[in-house]
């Protein structure tokens, strides 16, 4: 490097001590040990938490995490990771490992096909991927292995075809590839498999200038429709109702535990 030349700052980002991620230690409701270090600011995977590679569940949504080691295959008895709403540019092909892995949340990332490593199926107890919010252009094929898969969210990516070996996955009933630039007709291999809309809360700070001007253009549409509405008739009131957000981590524990029990 030329002298005087100053290396390119990168976000440090929080530091996470391994006393700091035994308080972030869960339980979920099947007694389960569930690690949240969700929205924590790391940018960095904290090599402390290799000795709690015990735990079921692992949540490093919403950081600014770049890469994942390839030490995560240490995590063993994983059965859900969450990662979305980070800043991945590429995963290591020993995420393979993860042989008891059933829900891989990797949406609202920088993930691109050729950072997407095939080992991804070798995961053959996957009941749920979401890869929406990528920069995904194709799949690979090696994710017509993942026989047990029912929920694949293919939204917001790059994607100009579906590919046929979809339509064989046997167990597939939700598939959400909204946001892709796909032919306008509806293919008819996809008329037996639910489309469904996701629905992710993160900070604006999470999401790139494009999609956040698309969500801007459709909460002005949504704010013209509701303000028309509302000149017709009176709104209703309710009260003495339980605000969603109170329940909503009771609920998806539940979820959990049902699904993958």
């Amino acid at each position: 490097m030329a002298k005087g030349r100053k290396r390119p700052t990168e976000t440090k980002g929080k530091k996470i001590t391994l006393k700091m991620a035994k308080n972030a230690m869960q339980l979920t409701m099947d007694g389960k040990r569930r690690l949240n270090l969700s929205n924590m600011g790391i940018a960095t995977f904290p090599k402390c938490i290799l000795k709690l590679c015990d735990v079921d569940e692992l949540d490093l949504s919403r950081n600014l995490l770049r890469k994942i080691p390839d030490s995560i295959s240490r995590f063993v008895n994983l059965r859900w990771l969450d990662l979305h709403s980070n800043q991945l540019e590429q995963l290591p092909e020993t995420i393979g490992r993860l042989q008891n892995l059933c829900s891989l949340n990797l949406s609202n990332n920088h993930l691109t096909t050729s950072s997407l490593p095939r080992e991804v199926g070798l995961l053959a107890k996957l009941q749920s991927l979401n890869l929406g919010l990528n920069r995904l252009e194709s799949l690979p094929s090696s994710l017509a292995a993942l026989k047990d898969l029912q929920d694949l969210g293919l939204f917001n990516n790059q994607l100009t075809r579906v590919p046929d070996w979809l339509r064989k996955l046997p167990k597939l009933q939700k598939l959400n590839t909204n946001g892709n630039p796909l032919p306008s007709e509806r293919p008819e291999m996809l008329e037996p498999i639910k489309r469904v809309e996701s629905l992710y809360l993160v900070k604006e700070s999470c999401l790139c200038r494009a999609c956040i001007q698309h969500y801007r253009e459709k909460k002005e549409r949504l704010d013209h429709h509701v303000s028309a509405a509302e000149q017709k008739k009176t709104r209703t009131r309710f009260t003495g109702l339980i605000a969603p957000n109170s329940v909503a981590q009771e609920n998806q524990a539940l979820w959990r535990l049902t699904r993958y029990n």
